[in-house]
Order: C-alpha cells, then sequence, then structure tokens
C-alpha cells in the first residue's frame, strides 16, 4: 500500500491513525495552505469529537467547513472565523466548544508544543476575557498570562514540494501554521503539490526537515486550490490612441 513515506491516497494514509476524540493540527490559514485532500479523507472516515487546532474553520464548503457541516468537530481551538457561517450559528447555539486564541499567541501556542516547551508567559491578553482562569505573574514589574503549548495527535499539513523522505518546502503565505504544526504531533501527514526524490531540494531551503513527517501523499493533477476572496488590482484605462504622452 505504500512505498516508505509515501502512499496512494489521503484515505491510505489516514488508515490505522484516526479515532474519535482525537486532536488535530490543520494547517493553512483561509484557504490559503489548507490540506484540503486530508481534511476530505476525515470527514469520509466518520471519525467525530474531533478537537481541531486552526487559525480559522475555512468557509462554509470548503477546508474545515466541511467537518463542522458533517458535525464531528465538537472543539475549535482557533483565532479567527468570521468567514464562517454555519461555524457562528453551532457556537451561538451551543453546539461547538471554542477556544479563542490571539493570532501570535496560537502560534507560539503550537510551536511551544512542538520544542517540547509545556507552557511559557506573554502580556497578550493580559486584563482581558483571554486571561480569565489561567495563571499570571509578575515579570520585571510587568504581568503576564500563562499559556499551555499545544501537542496534538494529528497534523495535517500541506506543502509545496517533499521529497521522498519527507522534507518540505512551503510557497510563500502557504507557509503559515503549517511548519509549526508539522513538528507539534505523535503523526504528521504531508499533502504536497509536487514530489521529488532526496537531494532535488537544496537543502538551505527545507523548511520543515523530513524527521517530522510521517507519512506523505502528492496531490493529484488538476488539484484546485480554491481562493477565498478574490481581489484584483483595477487597471487604469487604455490610452486613447494617439495621445500617448512621448515626453
Amino acid at each position: 500500500m505504500s512505498m516508505g513515506k509515501v502512499y496512494p491516497d489521503a484515505a491510505a494514509a489516514l488508515a490505522g491513525v484516526l479515532r474519535d476524540g482525537m486532536v488535530i493540527h490543520s494547517g493553512g490559514f483561509g484557504l490559503c495552505g489548507i490540506p484540503a485532500l486530508l481534511i476530505e479523507a476525515i470527514r469520509d472516515s466518520g471519525v467525530k469529537d474531533l478537537t481541531v487546532v486552526s487559525n480559522n474553520a475555512g468557509i462554509d464548503d470548503a477546508g474545515l467547513g466541511l467537518l463542522l457541516k458533517t458535525r464531528q468537530i465538537r472543539k475549535m481551538i482557533s483565532s479567527y472565523v468570521g468567514e464562517n457561517a454555519e461555524f457562528a450559528r453551532q457556537f451561538l447555539a451551543g453546539e461547538l466548544e471554542i477556544e479563542f486564541n490571539p493570532q501570535g499567541t496560537l502560534a507560539e501556542r503550537i510551536r511551544a508544543g512542538g520544542a517540547g516547551i509545556p507552557a511559557f508567559f506573554t502580556k497578550t491578553g493580559v486584563g482581558t476575557e483571554v486571561a480569565k482562569g489561567k495563571e499570571t505573574r509578575e515579570f520585571d514589574g510587568e504581568t503576564y498570562v500563562m499559556e499551555r503549548g499545544i501537542f496534538a495527535d494529528l497534523a495535517i499539513i500541506h506543502a509545496y514540494m517533499g521529497d521522498t523522505e519527507g522534507n518540505l518546502v512551503y510557497r510563500k503565505t502557504a507557509r503559515n501554521f503549517n511548519p509549526m504544526m508539522a513538528t507539534a504531533a505523535r503523526m504528521t501527514i504531508v499533502q504536497v503539490e509536487h514530489l521529488v526524490q532526496p537531494g532535488q531540494i537544496d537543502p538551505d531551503h527545507v523548511h520543515t526537515a523530513g524527521i517530522f513527517t510521517k507519512r506523505m501523499i502528492v496531490c493529484p493533477a488538476g488539484y484546485e486550490k480554491r481562493i477565498e476572496q478574490r481581489t484584483l488590482r483595477k487597471r487604469p484605462a487604455a490610452a486613447a490612441a494617439g495621445t500617448e504622452s512621448l515626453a
């Protein structure tokens, strides 16, 4: 079924890994850099009562919005969820548990989990709802709130390129939460757009070392990377023929 770390499809890569009640890191920001194929396979598996750590929950018909629609997510640990109407509906109806985090705090909680740091102190959120019920401490005359690192059962990741040893390269803003999540889980499964052989990626260009990647799949030809909101720069009107300035 597999050749080393490379598996034939998302269902095969997730086989024997998924279970009810697990904690999952899901990379991406909006729809940018999300592991869409792995999310769809999780939906199709029927696993439930999931706690999902992700910057946000996609949109209603894409990304993690698919798992919200099927009610497979019990709790979200997120920073921003404003693009998903079903998320808002479930939250306001008391059907979904949410743990909100400032975006930088969420990123650091994940990074800390991968680095083996169980907790850290930050000034972000002191004196607000974010700090309620959490330990605070004084350092150099300033108040800090303690945040716990997050280490997941499974991380699902999207990368632009990977070799068969699992070394990964991310592309531009699709890097976002993916690198830190890849280090912070017992099992990291990656979907890559382009698979190459060992030695074909310059070592200086590797963002995630292969030691963190346990299983991989390759996105099929024609894989659609959806855009959450398409914004185009307005082009100036074409100059009238013969009126262009030669100055």
